[in-house]
């Protein structure tokens, strides 16, 4: 078992690793096979109070760094991930029951927004813009919001704490990093150790591992911190958006998704299936942008059916350290129940499993089902576990009105021998993002990523992330003397 699970299993406050002195203690499980990986006791409010202004302190000085020193940083955390590859790797399999094809997933799009992050420290960029006012000069500039709090979630925790942590401090803030109780160390204080290992100042990146039943929303009502970067269900989403927007806080919601699978007519059908299957069980399902929904039309629904079911039957389901398994364990027990109870509750509405997955333990084995009830609710929430929902449609104007048929509005695929017809069914989707003759889990670095609906608000990459983690300051100069009325 990796060293990290011991010697990362503390709070990082203001650059010193201690212990937390919460009430009780974080138990990190294998969701494979339950060993204990680490006890963390949680911290207590007041750490969390010490981590935001320990930020704040190290913000300033941070912030008027020369940026091309500031990226010296970024470009050794990159090295020390590629020199730790395989402990990192080793970590993701343990602690998130993620497939080694999965692992190695995270890490080469962690190290793809990291090598991104190396230019961000030289993306603001100010402007001087022009006045009604004879001899007066206005300078815009870009500057740092000051101190960000980042809830991360347990999916993707590495990559998806670095996507917030990495563009936040190379633009000049201070971070503080709350990772999700099931990934407190891939998710948290690993990152934590690679940024102090990489040279970055003490109290900048601070890592608290703590639970809201013992800190309530002390995390995003502390008065320091100005942009709150969630990624999480749209119910907690919802609530942070609550009180953050009480507080006059900017949030980025990265929130869940109910993503489709569209098959046209005129579709190359193997490919689309590879697309389907991929965009559906990658991580055992456990992602935003998975298929729960792939629909294809009535013409050619018999033939991909039968070619979709075989494929899914050769995933196979185990330990995920075995090379060769694609579906691992979910996360923990409710999640696996939760995914479990959903199958029935198709069956039991008139669906038909054309694949019955059984659970044991958290290995949730991958479902097929058809038939589901038009009406059923199951069709417009997020599925977060390896089941799909097989939907025949009769023309595209009802496959637009079927994938929009949800609350979500995150990402989606079409599959079309014509380009520009797969182009044309894309705008008429409401979702952030939707991708032509491919699947649905992509994230590029320089691209807009985010949703629409209950799939959140705001976009992270590229120069969206720098507007998120960053404000405008106008500061105006008048050469000669002004005129004023009295």
């Amino acid at each position: 078992m990796s060293s990290y699970f011991t010697d990362l299993a503390q709070q990082y406050i203001d650059g010193e690793w201690r212990p937390g002195t919460g009430s009780w203690d974080i138990i990190d499980f294998n969701p494979y096979d339950g060993e204990k990986l680490a006890s963390i006791t949680i911290a207590a409010v007041d750490e969390i109070d010490q981590a935001y202004r320990a930020a704040a302190r190290a913000q300033k000085q941070w912030a008027a760094i020369n940026p091309y020193a500031r990226r010296a940083v970024f470009e050794k955390a990159l090295r020390l991930i590629e020199e730790r590859d395989a402990e990192i790797t080793e970590a993701i399999i343990a602690e998130l029951g993620g497939t080694r094809l999965k692992a190695a997933f995270e890490l080469h799009l962690a190290k793809e927004f990291l090598r991104e992050s190396i230019q961000w420290s030289l993306r603001p960029e100010g402007r001087i813009l022009p006045s009604p006012v004879d001899g007066k000069e206005n300078r815009v500039y870009r500057v740092p919001v000051g101190v960000v709090g980042v809830i991360s979630p347990f999916n993707f925790p590495f990559l998806l704490s670095i996507k917030s942590v990495a563009p936040a401090l190379a633009l000049g803030n201070g971070v503080v990093l709350k990772p999700h109780q099931n990934t407190p160390i891939v998710g948290g204080t690993l990152v934590a150790k690679i940024f102090e290992d990489a040279g970055l100042p003490g109290g900048l990146l601070n890592v608290v591992v703590t639970d809201i039943a013992e800190i309530g929303d002390a995390f995003i009502e502390h008065p320091i911190p100005k942009v709150i970067s969630f990624t999480g269900s749209d119910k907690v989403g919802r609530h942070v958006a609550t009180v953050c927007a009480s507080l006059f806080k900017r949030t980025v919601l990265e929130l869940g998704g109910n993503s489709a699978v569209v098959v046209l007519d005129d579709a190359d059908l193997d490919y689309a299936v590879d697309a389907a299957v991929f965009s559906r069980y990658v991580h055992q399902g456990q992602v935003c942008m998975a298929a729960n929904r792939i629909l294809v039309d009535r013409s050619i629904a018999d033939e991909f059916t039968e070619k979709f079911v075989a494929k899914v039957k050769t995933l196979k389901a185990g330990d995920p350290n075995d090379p060769q398994t694609v579906i691992g364990p979910l996360i923990n027990s409710q999640q696996a129940e939760s995914v479990s109870a959903t199958v029935e509750q198709a069956v039991a509405e008139g669906a038909t499993a054309l694949l019955h997955g059984t659970t044991t333990d958290n290995l949730v084995e991958p479902s097929v089902l058809t038939g589901v009830p038009a009406e059923s609710d199951l069709l417009r929430q997020e599925v977060f576990g390896p089941v799909a929902f097989l939907i025949p449609f009769d023309g595209e104007e009802e496959a637009v009105r079927i994938v929009n048929d949800t609350p979500y509005g995150l990402s989606g695929a079409v599959h079309t021998g014509d380009i520009e017809r797969g182009v044309a069914f894309a705008k008429q989707i409401d979702t952030g993002m939707f991708h032509v003759n491919d699947g649905t889990v992509h994230d590029e670095p320089v691209v807009p990523f985010g949703g629409e609906k209950h799939s959140g608000i705001g976009r992270l990459n590229g120069e969206t992330t720098v507007e998120s983690f960053t404000t405008l300051k106008w500061i105006s100069v008048q050469h000669g003397r002004s005129g004023f009325p009295f």
